[in-house]
């Protein structure tokens, strides 16, 4: 049995101490996903911290501004973790237009994420709001039925930037004043609302994404419609689009007027010729 020494020792301290810092930080030497994080809460719910490391902290509009529901603690949410579907079933909802306040002091690239899941209708053009951010609509006419159905999680990524005073998202520029405000706005259908929310710094493929959803995947598939390049006879090249797979019909197909039943044509001159033979008949015996 070999024998243990002290600076043997030491080196197996050292070794384990710089494995464990290590596993703060991903490859590169980058900081880890829940490093980068900002800010985020768990809207109309408690503390939690998800299996990414990310902290969310318990709701601040808490007793403030709108409701606070836990209606879908009693379903299982599709396409998340068992250990984070508290993240999309607990939410805050308002009769109004509402929202938070991040601050931000740093200039970057960064991503908000917000994390929706429809556990109440079950059945789209139900629940319809926008989303906007500093003033800009950066998500439009939200149906979350219509997006993933019932009961499964879905989020909404929106990268934006912040440079020399000016905040840049979808091609939008505004003046920036160091606090980030996304707000969910009233529509015409029922109210708006938000199961929890992060800023981190990074872009869009930095966020973790959701289980596979076969039915979603399938949907998206056939809605897809692929290009493809041929290179004509003198050479320039042209794009063509193939047809979807099962394409969605907008009603029934416009009946052809020319083809149209000709009885009723048919009926005077019918009646003609009833009229027209029986008085030739009695002309004839005159």
């Amino acid at each position: 049995m070999r024998r243990v020494t002290a600076p043997w020792a030491a080196r197996m301290v050292a070794a384990v101490l710089a494995l464990l810092a290590g596993q703060g930080r991903s490859e590169g030497g980058e900081a880890s996903l829940a490093d980068r994080v900002i800010w985020a809460v768990n809207a109309g719910g408690e503390a939690h911290t998800d299996t990414h490391g990310i902290q969310f902290r318990k709701d601040p509009l808490e007793g403030k501004v709108g409701k606070a529901s836990d209606y879908g603690m009693r379903l299982p949410i599709l396409r998340s973790s068992p250990e984070d579907q508290v993240l999309y079933q607990t939410e805050r909802y308002n009769e109004d237009t509402f929202g938070y306040e991040v601050p931000i002091r740093e200039e970057g690239d960064y991503v908000l994420v917000m994390k929706f899941a429809e556990v109440y209708f079950a059945q789209s053009q139900q629940k319809v709001f926008d989303v906007r951010l500093n003033g800009h609509i950066v998500v439009k006419d939200l149906d979350i039925f219509d997006r993933v159905g019932h009961s499964t999680a879905h989020d909404e990524i929106v990268p934006f930037s912040i440079r020399r005073g000016k905040l840049s998202v979808q091609g939008e520029v505004s003046t920036f004043n160091g606090k980030l405000t996304i707000e969910f706005i009233k529509g015409y259908y029922d109210n708006p609302k938000v199961c929890a929310l992060y800023v981190m710094k990074g872009k869009p493929e930095d966020v973790p994404k959701l289980q596979p959803h076969p039915g979603l995947e399938k949907r998206e598939e056939d809605e897809e419609e692929e290009e493809e390049v041929e290179v004509g006879e003198d050479g320039v090249k042209k794009s063509t689009s193939t047809s979807r797979k099962n394409p969605v019909r907008s009603g029934p197909r416009t009946p052809n007027p020319y083809a149209a039943d000709n009885s009723s044509l048919m009926f005077p001159i019918l009646v003609a010729f009833g009229v027209f033979i029986p008085t030739l008949f009695c002309l004839c015996r005159l």
